[in-house]
């Protein structure tokens, strides 16, 4: 929210400063963002240009004598075209600094003759990118005066940062009121008076939507002349960034900041027939104000008349019906539309306006009636014409809210002592309505704070105004003894996640929680349950369900940019309609390309190839070994969900019933469904599914199995069925000795026409470390043997030669 100091004194009687406003805004809530107080144009003058000669070095330069109303003229050398004796300008003197060139003057020579300062155009001093020539002032622009001061310029722009509950600071006079109860002024131009019409307004309204639109207030004034808006304001409206177009436009633009009401002027020969307010129909378009074509749809509000649809309700205006140079009769519409479609209509069509900003927060319901005298007010100084009388339909007035006030809330809410008398002249400076003497008073909301709901709110006017830092700082109290487990068994396993996947060469990833209808579906989810009433986009429709869409997605993004080969994790929550909470916590990731494990990528060919569903599987379980899991008794087994790949795609299990997760190289129907390329693998781990882990003694015991003997590692490649299991091979190498081998992992899986019919080749890699002695080469024939006889007992595999 912006606006000029000048424009909030029209609305506050004070004397305080800029420094003390500002300090104030910030104190009462309200946090000032930036100020800009034009600080740079302060050093440029008014100076007139008494004679202009031809340079003597240079046809394109000129030497001015210049008076900057000190008696004594300077000597400048000039390039503008327009310079000439007899100009009156901005002149800015050595020492200066030019904001529009970035550069501080100084006495210099131009060729060969000194120039004591520079005569100014528009882009040097940042008021509009005019640098044709020198600004040229009327005559009678006092000669030695501020130019800032003279063009209005000098006047302080602010900047607050509101939050979404404060609909009634969306306004200059809404501020003033909050720094008028704050003690930091007087209140005034608060009632707006009725201008009288003649007539009934030939345009009628038809509300067909009333749960969309809860009142409509239209009138006409015939005979308007259209033109630029007066200086002053658009003065104030190019101070918070917005474009003057013409007086009836710009009337509406400001009454929108100057009390927060948006309102929308009809050009009314442009309005065939009466005025409809309904929802969207199939086939609906209308061309805005901003040149873009939307088709609304039946979620929506619209303002419509036998033509079509004019107008989308409480965002934007159709350009058919805008007013132009050539309006001559104009339909003034103050009306209120329904926050929540509002909001809803703005992000699916992907319109930001500064009514739709208003309209979704709230607006307040008295002033619908007042907005249009103000605005025919105006529009009658500026533009003259004759109104007709305000026809108001559908409003049935305002039903105020009356909230029970425990005034001893105050101290347990804020832990400071309000006086009752100062607490309850502070919500009556603030317009709310207070009934009652006792401990408990009955509190009137007004009609402009829709945010106030309940006793908590109150408190909260109270503190503001009272001061946020009249609470005293309270030191944390301490603890004698050293407390036991702060973090959750949860959060522990969630750091311990974290950190072993990012061992593994992961990068963490923090994706939305909120994904597209069609991804949601594609990973099992789509239920209504899971459906947002209200998302923020159309394209974050459903809580996710898993977390793999927004992995694949960012992995994606990464590759759109050039960099394909990429891993990524995130260790966060998913959303499902048949559990307990209806949350779980999972730890999922992604790898794409050729982003294997560094040593990982062992193969015969001697390079790493594509990622697969073992890297997956290997992230999987160092996942599931960080939260805990015991890894040695979990089992591998097919049929996971239908966005793997069937035949290189796992389910991890401890025991027949708990699922700890899923792994393996996905679909190409869900890689199409996601509109995404590439080899890609992922997996995902519930966190929150791994058995608590047993208590165990607190005294510490010193570990006496650990071997003072260098491990060996030792490969073999078995030639075994099709169907064989690759865990099955696996299990069996490791039983040949459990006191020996130490772990059993799989490097690669050839199949060929040189191993036979339904054959498969699996070379194995087997960690053997002695305790005892060191082996000699016959306990390693004989070890290897063991080996080669327990795979064939349990495989039906032979060593493949």
């Amino acid at each position: 929210m912006k606006f000029t100091l000048s424009w909030l004194k029209d609305h506050l009687d004070t004397d305080a400063t800029l420094d003390q406003i500002v300090e104030r805004l910030t104190s009462i809530g309200l946090e000032v963002e930036s100020v800009d107080d034009k600080a740079a144009l302060k050093p440029f003058v008014i100076a007139k240009v008494l004679t202009a000669e031809r340079h003597p070095d240079a046809d394109k330069l000129q030497v001015l004598t210049v008076d900057t109303g000190d008696g004594k003229p300077v000597q400048v050398v000039c390039g503008a075209p327009n310079a000439r004796a007899g100009l009156v300008g901005a002149f800015a003197a050595p020492g200066a600094y030019v904001p529009g060139i970035d550069v501080t003057l100084s006495i210099g020579k131009i060729r060969g003759v000194e120039s004591h300062g520079m005569m100014c155009s528009e882009r040097e001093l940042e008021l509009s990118d005019e640098h044709n020539g020198i600004i040229d002032l009327p005559a009678d622009a006092p000669v030695g005066t501020s130019f800032a001061a003279y063009a209005h310029l000098d006047d302080p722009m602010i900047e607050i940062n509101l939050t979404p509950n404060r609909p009634d600071a969306t306004s200059v006079h809404g501020i003033a009121r909050d720094l008028a109860a704050s003690g930091l002024g007087t209140l005034k131009g608060g009632d707006v008076a009725p201008v009288a019409g003649e007539g009934e307004c030939p345009v009628k309204v038809t509300i067909e939507a009333p749960e969309l639109c809860p009142g409509f207030a239209l009138r006409l004034v015939r005979g308007v002349k259209n033109g630029p808006s007066p200086k002053w304001m658009q003065q104030r409206l190019l101070a918070i960034g917005l474009r003057p177009i013409n007086a009836l436009v710009d009337i509406t633009n400001y009454v929108t900041f100057d009390r927060g009401r948006p309102l929308h002027v009809f050009d009314a020969r442009k309005v065939a027939g009466n005025l409809v307010v309904r929802r969207g129909r199939e086939g609906d378009k209308v061309m805005a104000l901003d040149g873009r074509e939307y088709a609304p749809t039946t979620e929506m509000c619209v303002i419509a008349d036998d033509n079509g649809v004019e107008s989308i309700a409480g965002i934007m205006g159709g350009e058919h019906s805008g007013c132009d140079e050539n309006t001559t009769d104009v339909l003034i519409e103050s009306a209120l539309w329904d926050p929540i479609t509002t909001a809803r209509t703005g992000r699916t069509l992907g319109i930001i306006t500064d009514a739709r900003y208003r309209f979704e927060r709230g607006v307040d319901p008295e002033f619908m009636v007042p907005g249009v005298e103000l605005a025919t007010k105006l529009v009658l100084e500026l533009c003259g014409g004759q109104p007709t009388k305000t026809d108001v339909v559908g409003y049935a007035g305002h039903k105020a809210k009356v909230v029970s006030l425990p005034l001893s809330e105050i101290k347990r809410l804020t832990g400071i002592e309000v006086p009752k008398a100062e607490s309850l002249d502070i919500l009556t400076r603030l317009g709310f309505g207070v009934n009652g003497s006792g401990d408990v008073v009955d509190v009137t909301v007004p009609s402009w704070r829709p945010d106030v709901d309940g006793k908590a709110d109150l408190v909260e006017e109270v503190m503001r105004i009272h001061g946020v830092d009249n609470i005293a700082p309270q030191p944390l109290s301490a603890h004698d003894a050293v407390n036991g487990k702060i973090l959750t068994t949860l959060q522990i396993r969630t750091r311990s996640a974290r950190r072993a996947l990012a061992v593994r060469g992961m990068m963490e990833a923090v994706t939305w929680s909120f994904i597209p209808a069609k991804h949601a579906e594609l990973f099992g989810g789509g239920q209504q349950s899971l459906k947002l009433s209200n998302p923020i986009a159309a394209d974050m429709s459903d809580m996710r369900p898993s977390l793999l869409p927004g992995l694949i997605a960012a992995a994606q993004r990464n590759a759109d940019r050039g960099v394909g080969d990429v891993a990524l994790f995130e260790v966060s929550g998913t959303y499902e309609s048949d559990t307990a909470d209806g949350q779980r916590r999972v730890a999922a990731g992604v790898r794409r390309g050729t982003a294997k494990l560094e040593g990982s990528g062992r193969s015969w060919s001697g390079n790493a190839g594509n990622v697969g569903v073992f890297d997956a599987k290997a992230d999987a379980i160092a996942a599931l070994e960080a939260c805990g899991a015991p890894v040695d008794r979990l089992q591998i087994e097919t049929g996971a969900p239908e966005w793997y790949h069937p035949g290189r795609s796992g389910v991890i299990k401890l025991g027949p019933k708990v699922v700890l997760g899923t792994f393996g190289e996905f679909h190409p129907r869900t890689l199409e469904g996601l509109d995404v390329s590439g080899p890609l693998c992922g997996f995902e781990v519930y966190v929150d599914a791994v058995p608590e882990p047993k208590a165990k003694p607190t005294k510490t015991k010193p570990r006496l199995d650990l071997s003072a003997f260098q491990a060996v590692k030792r490969d073999f490649a078995f030639v075994v069925d099709k169907a064989v299991e690759a865990g099955t091979l696996t299990r069996a190498a490791l039983a040949a000795d459990k006191k020996l081998i130490t772990a059993v992992s799989v490097f690669d899986i050839f199949e060929g026409a040189s191993l036979g019919e339904g054959k498969k080749s699996v070379a194995i890699e087997v960690s053997i470390q002695p305790v005892e002695k060191t082996l000699t080469d016959q306990d390693f024939e004989a070890l290897a043997a063991r080996i080669v006889e327990n795979v064939k007992k349990q495989t039906g595999g032979a060593l493949r030669s």
